[in-house]
C-alpha cells in the first residue's frame, strides 16, 4: 500500500473496523457468562435480610424455614427459596441475624 494520505486513512479505517469486530466478539462471549454475585449480603438476601433483623433469637433452622422458607435468595445458580438453600443443613441454633447470614453465605458460595 502506498504511503500517502489515502493509504494511511485506509489503514486507520481498517484498524477501527477490526477494533469494533473484537469488541463485538468479546461482548458475544460475555453474554454467555453468568452474572457475578453481589458482594452485599443484603442484596443477595433480598427481603429476607430485613425479616432476619426483626426475627426473635435464638432461633433454629427449622423455625427459619417455617417462617421464611419461601423467601428468594440470590445464589450462584440463580434465585432460590430459603428452604432449598438450607435443605443440606441440619437443624442448627442461631444467636443472631448475622449468624444466619453467615450460614446462608457459606451455603450459597459453595
Amino acid at each position: 500500500m502506498a504511503d500517502d494520505k489515502q493509504g494511511r486513512d485506509k489503514q486507520a479505517d481498517d484498524e477501527k473496523r477490526r477494533q469494533r469486530e473484537r469488541e463485538l466478539e468479546e461482548a458475544r462471549n460475555r453474554a454467555d457468562e453468568a452474572e457475578p454475585m453481589r458482594d452485599d449480603p443484603g442484596e443477595q438476601l433480598g427481603d429476607l435480610d430485613e425479616a432476619l433483623e426483626t426475627h426473635d433469637y435464638p432461633t433454629t433452622t427449622d423455625e427459619l424455614v417455617e417462617a421464611y422458607g419461601d423467601y428468594e435468595i440470590e445464589t450462584q445458580g440463580g434465585w432460590k427459596p430459603l428452604h432449598a438453600v438450607l435443605a443440606p443443613t441440619d437443624n442448627q441454633t442461631y444467636g443472631s441475624a448475622d449468624d444466619v447470614r453467615s450460614r446462608i453465605q457459606g451455603l450459597i458460595h459453595r
